[in-house]
């Protein structure tokens, strides 16, 4: 994947967007299909076949199954048992262990502790900051955490702050993760101590804002959210006269925290909005807590460390909380938040051998799934988001999954968590708010989405026009095209459009890209916040 420079338009706002309706043509069989890719059969075989033979397609792999989600009996296979790259479908299976190992009502916890002693508003010895893996701490919890320690009448510490991050192990980002990504957000480096910038809780990095200068010649204004010192701004770009190309570009150098800001940028234009990662998650925490503390008028004699791990018998001070798991599902899955899935890995592997590693929470991702019937002896998976082009999953051990899943107690609020198709609201519709829409499918189906270069993916549940629950994996990969997205919608909105159980079969042919298409290998949450 290439990261992509976006220029978002204040007109646009991350819980808002402008997107033109477009209203698909419903067909029935007799639609022309390409030449030579005429249907095997009729019925709802001869419908996908022909959506699978769209020119996009020449040359590519595509892994789909359909099955009755009450029976389990599948309605359509097309080389269900091809081991594909699932991309973000990756993250079914790390939700659903993570329900079922970890449970719904799991929180994360960030503690500050110390070994001193307390000699009236002096604590004498160090601090220790100790990170649970929290992936949505905020700059204000941070905050409440040094408000509560300062309340407690602690005004000076004789010792230095100790970032406390070996809850994980060193290693910071997953196997085969794209080099030229580094600084993209969805990229970001997994630590237990983090920091997310805003509510869409995209741990470990910065939004960094840039406006053009009064006049020509004028360095852009730029600011950081939230602020902090931690990470270092190099200011290149111009302000150049209006009318002129905006070419501005917010990239961090590699293996720094210096974040450069070049190119020029129009008078009168709108900001320049990126999310950036920073290099080490722990620094920025401890950095981000250090700077709360001063605010609340705690002095530290030192400046923070990091990698040590707290003593023994450390005294709690104060403590912050995550949102229970049930509830962090919904940024997560519903914006396909990377950090969040690699998170979590790492946490099932803490919880239940003791080593916060991929290899022990994927061990034990695979170990459940398993016991949910999938034939784990035929997929590979080395990360929990779906970034890495390691991971291999068939579109039929995905709909097994999909399948088993429905019975779990925690089913209902896993489900709440998928995203809805063109559901107006991003934190319901998430990353499918802008498809489907103006069809039977819209509102009606759930989905988790997929994207990576050449690979794409949609798995998930739909009712069809008779009232009969459908679970459906799609998994498309090897294809040329800039996007095949309109392909799997086409398949769901077929299913959506019919009568499966009698036969009635509507179906709907792709449309056409569309000149306003998000690019096919970044889910669209991904472009913030234009596509969804």
């Amino acid at each position: 994947m290439s990261r992509p420079v976006i220029h978002t338009d204040r007109r646009l706002t991350r819980h808002g967007w402008i997107w033109p309706v477009v209203i698909g043509l419903v067909c029935t069989l007799t639609w022309s299909a390409p030449a030579g890719a005429g249907p095997s059969d009729t019925g709802l075989k001869g419908a996908i076949d022909k959506i699978l033979a769209d020119a996009r397609m020449d040359g590519g792999a595509a892994s789909v199954v359909i099955a009755d989600a009450a029976t389990g009996e599948r309605l359509y296979q097309r080389d269900g048992t091809d081991r594909l790259m699932p991309a973000s479908n990756t993250k079914l299976a790390t939700s659903t262990a993570a329900m079922a190992l970890l449970g719904p009502g799991y929180r994360f916890r960030t503690d500050v502790l110390s070994t001193g002693s307390r000699h009236g508003s002096v604590l004498r010895g160090d601090l220790y900051l100790r990170g649970g893996g929290d992936p949505t701490t905020l700059a204000v919890n941070y905050d409440r955490l040094a408000a509560d320690l300062a309340a407690s009448g602690i005004t000076r510490v004789t010792g230095r702050l100790v970032a406390d991050d070996t809850r994980f192990d060193t290693r910071r980002l997953g196997r085969s993760w794209a080099a030229d990504d580094e600084s993209s957000y969805y990229s970001a480096q997994i630590s237990p101590l983090t920091v997310a910038p805003d509510t869409d809780y995209d741990s470990g990095t910065v939004v960094v804002e840039a406006l053009p200068g009064a006049e020509p010649g004028d360095k852009p204004q730029v600011k950081l959210t939230p602020p902090t010192g931690y990470v270092r701004l190099d200011i290149r770009g111009t302000t150049v006269p209006a009318g002129q190309a905006d070419t501005l570009a917010v990239e961090r150098q590699h293996g720094t925290d210096t974040i450069t800001v070049s190119g020029n940028i129009p008078v009168g234009a709108s900001a320049t909005k990126e999310w950036v990662t920073v290099w080490e998650p722990t620094g920025y925490a401890a950095a981000v807590f250090s700077d709360a503390l001063r605010r609340h008028g705690v002095r530290l004699t030192g400046g923070p460390r990091t990698g040590r791990p707290t003593p023994p018998g450390a005294t709690l001070l104060a403590s912050h909380s995550s949102m229970p798991l049930k509830e962090l599902l919904l940024p997560f899955m519903k914006l396909s938040n990377n950090m969040h899935a690699e998170t979590l890995t790492k946490t099932i592997g803490y919880e239940t051998s003791g080593r916060g590693t991929w290899d022990a929470g994927l061990a034990a991702i695979r170990g459940y799934l398993e016991k949910e019937g999938v034939k784990t002896t035929t997929i590979r998976q080395f990360d929990g988001s779906g970034l890495t082009r390691m991971n291999l999953f068939p579109a039929e051990q995905l709909a097994t999954l999909l399948l088993s899943v429905r019975g779990a107690p925690w089913y209902a609020e896993w489900y709440a968590s998928l995203p809805v198709a063109c559901h107006p609201d991003r934190a319901v519709g998430g990353t499918l708010r802008s498809r489907m829409c103006a069809t039977p499918a819209a509102l009606n189906a759930r989905g988790k989405t997929g994207s990576l270069t050449g690979a794409s993916a949609l798995s998930g549940y739909v009712t069809d026009a008779g009232g009969r629950e459908l679970v459906y994996s799609v998994v498309l990969n090897n294809y040329l095209a800039s996007s095949v997205k309109s392909i799997e919608d086409a398949i769901v909105v077929t299913l959506a459009s019919s009568g499966t159980a009698h036969g009635t079969i509507t179906a709907v042919p792709p449309k056409a890209a569309r000149a306003t298409e998000p690019p096919g290998d970044l889910e669209c949450s991904w472009l913030k916040p234009k596509f969804c």
